[in-house]
């Protein structure tokens, strides 16, 4: 691995909660990574929302998938530019632990019950998981995972929740930036989830070549794959246009990254951490990846079925809400707690729930 000095070096680590020896065989962004990957938080992924709940067909997007190519653009990139591979990876491989079930509709509908305890917020989730909610080890509570993979997770933090989370907050109250390494991940969940949406958007229906071609950048892509490949098949025309198109972002990625880097000229972590932002698109391309955002959001996640979804997400969170704080003993509560603790208990829970899972408790409870 050819790390640049201004790389994460996990040698270097600020360290984990709890001291641990090293492992002869792995770097410790590495144990980061396979803590994650063999956590069940990770495995219930499967059957989370991405924007199609999972049971509506087998060939969509779940918060699983999703996480997988979030990783595969991250480590092409940071192999790029310099950057340490297994910490990219973990990082994406746990950006999304925290999702409630039925994607943004859930998270919406959880933030809403949990209004007067404080909110809910699937970054802070995540972080919690990892810190808190996993119970896998004698030791400690959670996964115990290095400082630099837990900021990662940690995208984004208002301040007065940052108070509360001690050095892992500090950056946001200081207002410095975390390792380029969570700086990329963050473009590769963008990058992975506008161009994985169009190719489900298609799968589903409900969005056609037609809409598509109202995207300036779609449209002149797709030209050139057509004059390069004129017998090509309908399908095969729309992957590679998506390809492509993914492939002009990151690519764009690593040349304006490279560049701010170049100008900035870091020697080491902690010039990243007091420099401005180092990771990002050009001008162009991120004026090109907001109007890919805009159609999405217009063509795709408003359209009246995954609308309909939505709602019925909103009842199901609420209606678990409402029933679990109400009878706690249900979930196997049964200590006296106050409303505001009751409430994160409650949260953790329904958080922690899979699409199916969610549905089928709250038929259960509606007989």
């Amino acid at each position: 691995m050819n790390l640049k000095p201004f790389a994460a070096d996990p040698k270097k680590s600020l360290g984990r909660q709890f001291k641990e020896a090293p492992s002869e065989l792995r770097n410790d962004f590495q144990r980061d990574r396979d803590r994650i990957i063999h956590s069940a938080a990770f495995r219930r992924l499967e059957y989370k929302t991405q924007v199609f709940v999972n049971h509506e067909g087998d060939m969509f997007r779940t918060r699983l998938t999703h996480s997988l190519e979030v990783s595969q653009v991250s480590r092409g990139v940071a192999r790029t530019l310099g950057l340490h591979e297994d910490l990219a990876e973990a990082i994406a491989l746990a950006h999304d632990l925290g999702h409630t079930p039925f994607g943004h509709a859930g998270q919406s509908a959880l933030n809403q019950c949990m209004k007067e305890y404080g909110g809910f917020e699937h970054n802070l989730q995540s972080l919690r998981i990892v810190d808190v909610l996993e119970n896998d080890y004698v030791d400690f509570k959670g996964l115990n995972l290095t400082f630099e993979t837990r900021e990662g997770i940690l995208k984004h933090c208002s301040n007065k929740n940052a108070l509360k989370l001690g050095v892992i907050g500090e950056r946001f109250i200081k207002n410095k930036q975390p390792s380029l390494e969570a700086q990329l991940v963050n473009f590769a969940d963008e990058i992975a989830y506008n161009h994985h949406d169009i190719d489900d958007g298609i799968r589903s229906g409900l969005l056609s070549f037609d809409q598509l071609c109202e995207v300036s950048f779609f449209n002149e892509i797709s030209a050139e794959v057509k004059s390069e490949s004129p017998s090509i098949k309908d399908r095969q025309h729309i992957r590679a246009t998506i390809r492509r198109m993914m492939n002009f972002f990151i690519m764009d990625l690593c040349h304006e990254s490279q560049g701010h880097i170049d100008k900035q000229n870091p020697t080491c972590i902690a010039d990243v951490r007091n420099a401005s932002p180092m990771i990002a698109l050009s001008e162009d391309m991120s004026k090109k990846q907001q109007s890919l955002k805009q159609f999405l959001r217009a063509a795709l996640y408003l359209h009246p079925r995954v609308q309909a979804m939505t709602d019925n997400a909103h009842d199901v969170i609420n209606a678990l809400f409402k029933t679990f704080m109400k009878n706690p003993d249900l979930i196997n509560i049964h200590e006296t707690h106050s409303q505001k603790d009751l409430a994160v208990l409650v949260s953790d829970y329904i958080a922690g729930m899979t699409d199916r899972f969610a549905i089928q408790t709250f038929k259960k409870l509606s007989q």
